[in-house]
């Protein structure tokens, strides 16, 4: 069990993540995804740091070497404030299904950037398996892209995808910088309120800046979307965001990344249970193809 420890806490991570995102998305038709997005890293700042004065005695961490600090504030502006909000942006030009399908290249780009700088190499079996899974992942994101729903214009195209693989690049070097950050053994509920601070501090300043701070602060005043929204922030920021870091503490950032981005295909019965949404042979296709490549990650 202790050997693939890493690999189960990814996979964790990932449920979390898929229930987390069913929420987000009620609460982003109430009140816009924005709002959510800013809302959640406020929220999920006060719970950690309450999590962390139980668990390690202080509201934040202390005695943090300079270098310690600037990896994981590196990580928090790379990941959660460029690559996040890359990626909401690709939302706007190119619809959510591409722009899941264009984060599926996560693991891809994190194994590269995990070789480069972390000197972490992977056998040819195991790179075979996140070949699967990734090709898995994209069948089951692609197999509902309406032709309607890409955009017409060819540089809105061209933008959204670029923007994408941006985000995909943010995402994956944050997971880099963020096992940097906790090198030595450091906590990575510490980690994880270092980076949700950081994030949480230059969105609210933006917001500030752009006069949004009252627009998103009335958000939590929507019946409709206050409960999502916390809920959302416990399973995704709070508890999935800190358990991602234990799991590429834990193991190869590439295997970790693989199975936290199974999300799309564990939400195919959520969305068929809270939507409605038909699941069709390519979805469930796909999903053999991933749960093939996980199934090869944890038996080899």
């Amino acid at each position: 069990m202790s050997q693939h420890l890493g690999e189960l806490v990814a996979l964790f991570t990932a449920t979390l993540w898929a229930f987390s995102s069913l929420f987000f998305t009620r609460a982003s038709r109430q009140v816009g995804s924005q709002a959510v997005n800013r809302t959640r890293l406020l929220l999920a700042t006060a719970f950690l740091s309450l999590a962390h004065l139980l668990l390690q005695g202080t509201l934040f961490p202390t005695a943090i070497g300079a270098q310690r600090w600037g990896w994981l504030t590196l990580s928090a502006v790379i990941g959660l404030v460029l690559g996040d909000g890359l990626l909401f942006y690709t939302y706007t030009l190119i619809g959510p299904r591409l722009a899941m399908l264009l984060m599926a290249a996560v693991p891809v780009i994190s194994t590269l950037f995990a070789w480069v700088f972390l000197g972490e190499v992977l056998q040819g079996i195991e790179i075979l398996a996140i070949a699967i899974t990734v090709t898995g992942i994209g069948w089951v994101v692609m197999e509902r892209q309406p032709a309607s729903d890409l955009p017409e214009q060819p540089r809105k195209f061209a933008t959204g995808i670029l923007c994408g693989l941006g985000a995909a690049a943010g995402q994956a070097l944050g997971l880099i910088l963020s096992k940097q950050g906790m090198f030595g053994g450091f906590p990575a509920l510490s980690a994880s309120l270092i980076r949700v601070t950081t994030a949480a501090a230059i969105i609210w300043i933006l917001a500030i800046f752009q006069r949004q701070a009252g627009i998103t602060l009335n958000a939590l005043r929507e019946s409709g979307s206050r409960t999502p929204i916390l809920a959302g922030t416990i399973l995704g920021p709070v508890f999935g965001m800190t358990l991602s870091l234990v799991a590429v503490q834990t193991s190869e950032v590439g295997i970790a990344s693989t199975l936290m981005a199974l999300s799309p295909v564990l939400l195919l019965p959520l969305t068929y249970w809270q939507f409605h949404e038909r699941i069709t042979p390519r979805a469930v296709l796909g999903t053999l193809s991933a749960m093939c490549g996980v199934a090869m990650l944890f038996l080899l």
